[in-house]
């Protein structure tokens, strides 16, 4: 949806359309929770900082990811963001203290592996427009990367209420500094795009609510489990974005790629069986 959305409002009003109207659709959710809630929430002093991070994380590799799809197919850009399990892995590792035993861990590997198969550039192709599209998907890897562990921080600094409504409240505030920050930033680079956007409100609400959804799931996993583990397991995008693709985009694929989906499919079973 968002891909579909550059053509007609720019790569950064597709971008920032995923934050501004996902926004109402998670106050909803969170009204919805919060009653349904006896705890009160307690936030510990690092609950923001880790916020912030995975907030303006996402944010920043969101757009990145949308650049990269001007130049490559939308499952091969995809993929390309999918090195995300292993840096998620570093940056846990480093930053949250949290480690991986030895199946995940090679389902991490065995992902990570299936992924840069399925991006390789192709002989024939343009040398110089697969690097730069490599580099952007990357970069984008390490941006929802550094979200991810973000939002775990944050999630997991939050006491006295359950691990749907930490989650929750987690993803509105998230959501509410995406849209702040979208606007202000529409506002002040580019009012046309700002404009154009509402004015297309019939694709972006969907783009919004797809957004919304996915992130509440996101974010009670988070809350659940360490975030390579998640993100890992979340490799079954790349299935779902391949059937879009072939479905709606009629983008096909070569025998080296479906080669790269079933090693992507081991590795879902690894972290499943770890």
């Amino acid at each position: 949806m968002q891909r579909g959305l550059t053509a007609k409002v720019g790569v950064a009003g597709a971008s920032w359309a995923r934050f501004i109207f996902a926004l109402p659709f998670a106050l909803v959710s969170l009204a919805f929770v919060l009653a349904s809630e006896d705890g009160h929430a307690a936030f510990e002093p690092e609950y923001v900082p880790w916020l912030l991070l995975g907030s303006l994380a996402q944010m920043a590799a969101t757009g990145t990811m949308l650049l990269a799809m001007r130049d490559r197919s939308f499952v091969t850009v995809i993929a390309y963001t999918k090195t995300e399990p292993v840096q998620v892995a570093v940056f846990a590792l480093v930053l949250l203290g949290e480690r991986l035993t030895l199946i995940p861990a090679l389902a991490v590997l065995v992902g990570t592996l299936a992924v840069m198969l399925l991006s390789w550039p192709q002989r024939g192709g343009d040398v110089r427009r697969d690097l730069h599209s490599a580099g952007l998907g990357i970069v984008a890897g390490a941006g929802f990367a550094l979200a991810a562990v973000g939002y775990r921080g944050a999630i997991t600094h939050m006491h006295g209420v359950s691990f749907v409504t930490a989650a929750t409240i987690t993803l509105a505030l998230t959501l509410c500094i995406q849209t702040v920050v979208s606007i202000a930033w529409l506002l002040l680079a580019n009012r046309t795009a700002l404009r154009t956007l509402f004015a297309a409100w019939r694709e972006s609400v969907p783009a919004g609510f797809a957004g919304a959804a996915a992130s509440q799931f996101w974010f009670l996993a988070f809350a659940l489990q360490a975030a390579p583990a998640v993100r890992t397991l979340g490799l079954i995008e790349v299935l779902f974005a391949q059937l879009v693709s072939w479905r709606v985009l009629r983008e096909k694929m070569s025998a080296r790629e479906w080669l790269a989906l079933a090693l992507l499919l081991a590795a879902l079973v690894g972290i499943l069986r770890g």
